[in-house]
């Protein structure tokens, strides 16, 4: 009989690693910030990659600092739409 318990941790670990609520993150080599609600952590990199909502850019940053934020600084930052 296959064990489910290995196959439920390994989902609940890419589930962890995605995220759709609105964040800010800053990219600390360069400054530059970004507004996403489409982020995702790699699991063994520990690199971001995200969908910048303001230019539709893919981006990965390697060193970063990621803050959920209010539905209403996403709005205003990004235009609301």
């Amino acid at each position: 009989m296959m064990k489910r318990t290995p196959i439920l941790a390994i989902l609940g670990l890419v589930a962890s690693c995605t995220s759709h609520n609105p964040h800010r993150v800053t990219d600390l080599e360069s400054g530059r910030v970004y507004y996403t609600r489409d982020l995702r952590r790699g699991l063994s990199s520990g690199k971001i990659r995200l969908t910048d909502a303001k230019t539709g850019e893919t981006v990965v940053i390697g060193s970063s600092k990621v803050e959920q934020i209010p539905e209403e600084e996403f709005a205003r930052e990004v235009g609301a739409k």
